[in-house]
């Protein structure tokens, strides 16, 4: 058994699976005692009992649902009550709902995504936080998604929350610049959890298992920005490149690349190819453009028009400016086959 306690203690919400599961061996790697609030007791008594053989953890365990507007006082009052000064604050719990947000999707259940994602996250930070200023003394941190930077059809209210805690961390961690309290928000694509089984979302691209980040190596990433200190990480390579993009293109296009991950595997697909079509026949477009423009620049003045402006004035004005005529017609041709094709496109992104 692994036995070392630094004297510190980490709250942790939605410890029982996923990356929340993978936090807490960190944390308890690292000597933290633990608080951990969750639904699923059976779940949370198990793995807490695996954690205190293994590293002699000090485990306290809060079943929780933070869909309940009053979980939040409660947890903070059993914390407070039992005497536990929370070092560490991980805002990790939340939860999807997929489908069309005007037909599809269930709105109770939506109420709930935002009370879970935003609300009590939002409600545990200010109860922990006022503690934690008193102290001059904190770390917190927040699960993102890649989704906090780009719009997420499908899953509309879900990126929505995303957005919120990316916005409001920043925001916070600005105004504790002063303090030796830090916000970091750990900002994963889609993982390899129950993510998508709870969204009721298994079947669209995106949650293809085989193409999903492993939650042990999120979890490691978000744990080293934590205790770095850093504003925020992007799990992995990929959505670093994703994230990175989202802030240069325009957010249709964006939207476009995030539905077509949200869409069923054989749809999406489909819709790749459709569009690789259209962006090869903008590239035809383009180039035809351009081989017309090159050959209605060359008899612009041809050598007869020139020999013959010797003898008379009128007669080369003429020729040029027919020979100009026909290149602006070329040209306008070319842009509007251009232009057709680029409205295609767009047309089929959006």
């Amino acid at each position: 058994m692994e036995t070392s306690n630094n004297g510190k203690t980490a709250l942790i919400t939605g410890a029982s699976s996923g990356i929340g599961r993978e936090l807490t061996r960190l944390f308890a790697k690292d000597g933290y005692n633990l608080v951990l609030v969750g639904r699923d007791s059976d779940a949370l008594q198990l793995y807490s009992n695996n954690l205190q053989n293994q590293y002699g953890t000090q485990v306290t365990l809060i079943q929780k649902d933070l869909a309940n507007p009053s979980a939040p006082t409660e947890i903070y009052a059993e914390t407070t009550g039992q005497g536990l000064q929370i070092d560490v604050l991980v805002n990790n719990a939340g939860f999807g709902e997929y489908g069309m947000f005007a037909t599809e999707t269930d709105i109770q259940k939506e109420l709930g995504v935002v009370q879970v994602n935003a609300v009590a996250l939002m409600h545990l930070t200010k109860l922990y936080l006022k503690d934690m200023v008193s102290r001059n003394e904190g770390k917190i941190l927040m699960l993102g998604s890649e989704a906090s930077v780009a719009p997420n059809p499908m899953m509309a209210v879900y990126g929505a929350t995303k957005a919120f805690i990316k916005s409001f961390s920043e925001a916070i961690r600005n105004e504790l610049n002063d303090t030796n309290i830090t916000v970091t928000v750990l900002m994963p694509g889609a993982t390899n959890t129950d993510f998508f089984k709870v969204a009721g979302a298994t079947e669209a691209k995106g949650a293809d298992p085989n193409k999903t980040a492993d939650p042990a190596a999120v979890a490691k990433e978000g744990y080293d920005a934590l205790m770095s200190g850093k504003d925020h990480v992007v799990a992995g390579w990929m959505n670093k490149a994703r994230v990175a993009m989202a802030h240069v293109l325009p957010d249709p296009l964006v939207a476009a690349s995030a539905r077509r991950d949200m869409m069923p595997k054989e749809q999406a697909e489909q819709q790749q190819k459709q569009t690789l079509t259209i962006a090869l026949a903008v590239s035809v477009a383009v180039l035809s453009g351009w081989w017309l423009l090159s050959r209605s620049r060359s008899p612009i003045i041809p050598s007869d028009i020139y020999s013959k402006a010797r003898s008379g004035r009128k007669s080369f004005h003429a020729k040029a400016s027919q020979a100009g005529h026909s290149t602006r017609k070329a040209l306008a041709s070319v842009s509007d086959s251009v232009q057709e094709a680029y409205q295609q496109a767009k047309s089929a992104v959006v």
